[in-house]
């Protein structure tokens, strides 16, 4: 039996980052990895380009079952500003603003860069990294850690820093053994679903409209609360997908694990509330589907005339006036017909995890057991798309390597 100072468990984004300031401690580090060379969500995110963090923070947005002041202590441990200048002057890393998308990219847009940096510096720093390597069992063992490995063999640890991930693209290695094993250990663990997952329909009424693409602006009402986002949609072959539909996916996820009623969600295809649409269609000589289209994809424009029963060739003075309101409610309020979603397999994140309240939000140590941290996706909170899940894996991944670090020298 070996007994390294501190075992992290997972080579994924917040892993590597606690391997990385955990190790800085000049203290003994084993980074243990499932597959054989880790960071692999690093490696497909932003199409194989990383989008390692985003322009702005966005704390409010992040969604948790835990406390939401936890959740915004526990981010600005390591505020974006310094995680910008991590990348670039201690990995060397130049970022780049794509505006369109608010997100931060390597000027070289090559995601692998980003995880084999990352890579080097624990290397670097001191850390042994073992990949191929699965925990079977973590239990307390007098003052530290004892880990049985899936071969048979063990480690002894002072401290262990859970890095595991969540449940989302199991094709990465993703399988939730951090969930098993803090339940085991007495912790809360919120229920966990995918999120920042496609929705589907069926029947794919809208499948003829696979591959067209908008900006839209979405609404999932909730009793005095209501979800909004702004972004784009994409019409797949299966339902629906894009920004806007990935940010607000995780309401209608839930919705339908609490066995509830499906949540509604509302589609306003363009920025023109109903009196402008109103003034528009009114006042137009043409045919009111020309009008449409002016604002909206050709065939988008035509679908919704088809719903509302708008005949091609008509004008906005021969619209009746039923007709009308239908067309315009339907530009305005459109109830997205979605029945289902892609689950984990395409999920980007997963929801739900280990209770916030149960760590320290400073070290991310557990309440619970002296020694044992949490970061990453393991944890109760995930954010929107472009490069908030990742601002959040650095900075718990920091929090946790580093406490763990400065644990070992007291």
């Amino acid at each position: 039996m070996s007994h390294p100072s501190i075992v992290v468990i997972g080579a994924g984004a917040s892993g590597l980052m606690a391997a990385v300031w955990a190790a800085r401690a000049g203290r003994r580090v084993v980074l243990l990895e499932g597959t054989e060379d880790g960071g692999r969500k690093i490696l497909i995110s932003g199409g194989g380009r990383c989008n390692i963090l985003p322009a702005v923070s966005s704390p409010e947005r992040f969604i948790t079952g835990s406390s939401p002041h936890t959740l915004r202590n526990i981010l600005r441990a390591w505020p974006l500003e310094e995680q910008k200048r991590f990348f670039e002057e201690e990995l060397g890393l130049r970022l780049v603003l794509e505006p369109e998308t608010g997100k931060l990219f390597p000027e070289g847009n090559k995601a692998r860069e980003v995880r084999d940096r990352l890579v080097d510096l624990a290397r670097h720093r001191g850390a042994e990294l073992r990949f191929g390597v699965r925990v079977a069992h973590l239990t307390p063992s007098g003052s530290g850690w004892r880990l049985a490995l899936a071969d048979g063999s063990q480690l002894s640890a002072a401290r262990v820093v859970v890095a595991s991930g969540g449940l989302s693209v199991p094709a990465t290695g993703s399988d939730g053994w951090g969930f098993d094993m803090a339940r085991r250990l007495g912790h809360t663990v919120h229920p966990t679903y995918p999120a920042l997952t496609p929705l589907t329909a069926e029947p794919a009424m809208h499948a003829r409209l696979a591959g067209l693409s908008l900006a839209v602006t979405l609404e999932a009402p909730a009793g005095k609360r209501k979800t909004v986002v702004r972004g784009g949609f994409l019409f797949t072959h299966k339902g629906y997908s894009g920004p806007a539909v990935l940010d607000i996916s995780h309401a209608a996820v839930q919705s339908l694990l609490n066995g509830g009623p499906r949540q509604e969600i509302y589609v306003r295809w363009t920025d023109l509330d109903g009196p402008s649409w109103e003034g528009r269609v009114l006042g137009h000589r043409g045919s009111v589907e020309g009008l449409i289209a002016r604002q909206l994809p050709a065939r988008l424009a035509e679908t919704l005339c088809r719903e509302a029963g708008v005949a091609p060739q008509v004008t906005g003075a021969q619209l009746r006036r039923d007709l009308r309101l239908r067309l315009i409610g339907l530009l305005t309020r459109y109830p997205l017909p979605w029945t289902g979603h892609e689950g984990y397999a395409k999920a980007e994140v997963t929801g739900g995890g280990v209770e916030l309240a149960e760590v320290n939000p400073r070290t991310l140590e557990s309440r619970i057991h002296q020694g044992l941290h949490f970061c990453g996706e393991v944890l109760d909170a995930f954010g929107p798309i472009g490069g908030h899940n990742f601002q959040w894996a650095w900075a718990t991944g920091r929090s946790a390597g580093l406490a763990a670090g400065r644990g070992e020298s007291a």
